[in-house]
Formats: C-alpha cells, sequence, structure tokens
C-alpha cells in the first residue's frame, strides 16, 4: 500500500478575491447609488403658486415667458440689470412642471453669462 500524498499546492484564494472585488465594484458602479426621487413627487407649477412666488425668484412659464415680481421680463440680461452686485451672486429660478429642460439649460447658461455667480433652481420640495 502507497501512502496518499498530501498536496502542498494552496488553493488559489487571491484569485477568489479578485473576482469578489470585480464584482463588488462593478455593482456599486452599475446599481443606484443614490436615493431614487419619491414617484410621487412632482415639479412645481407656477398656476399653483397664486403669484405668491418667494421673494426675488424668476418665474419660467411653460411658454419660456418670465416674470419677476409679476413683471415681465424680456431676457436674463434685462432681469440681472435691475439687480445689484450683492443680488447678482446667488439667482433663483421657479419654472414651469411644463417648461422643456433645454430652455431651462439655456437660460442658466445665459444667466451665468449674463454674471449670475450661480443658479438655484427651486422645486416644490424647497418651497414647503
Amino acid at each position: 500500500m502507497r501512502k496518499a500524498r498530501i498536496s502542498s499546492r494552496r488553493e488559489p484564494t487571491i484569485a477568489l478575491i479578485n473576482i469578489v472585488f470585480l464584482m463588488l465594484v462593478f455593482f456599486m458602479v452599475a446599481g443606484t447609488l443614490s436615493q431614487p426621487l419619491d414617484k410621487e413627487l412632482s415639479l412645481v407649477r407656477t398656476a399653483d403658486l397664486d403669484g405668491r412666488s418667494p421673494p426675488d425668484t424668476l418665474v419660467v412659464h411653460p411658454d419660456g415667458r418670465m416674470s419677476f415680481r409679476g413683471e415681465d421680463i424680456a431676457s436674463a440680461e434685462d432681469f440681472l440689470a435691475r439687480r445689484s452686485e450683492e443680488e447678482r451672486e446667488v439667482v433663483r429660478v421657479v419654472p414651469d412642471q411644463a417648461l422643456p429642460a433645454q430652455t431651462l439649460v439655456n437660460l442658466a447658461r445665459d444667466l451665468r453669462g449674463a454674471g449670475a455667480q450661480r443658479v438655484l433652481i427651486v422645486t416644490q420640495r424647497g418651497l414647503e
């Protein structure tokens, strides 16, 4: 009878650890890392504000028309021309829910180009 040889070869645990680590990284990247928005959340509608928009906010209607404190504004440059240097640092915008996203992006770019330091979008959550 022969004695069974005991294999001195180690199991390749490093390869297994590498595979598990790569799977972890893959699922972290592919999965959702942030909390999804509440399904019942809907963006603010300027029609629901009843003329009571937050003070010092630029209201943008669904057709792209802008107003500030009830007065129509022709452009982002006109809006910033009415504000002091200190008020230009942070510009708050209340968009209508039906406003196209591209229109809102263009408005934010125009505001930044006209001298606004920061452009904040005010939503229903921010108004409550």
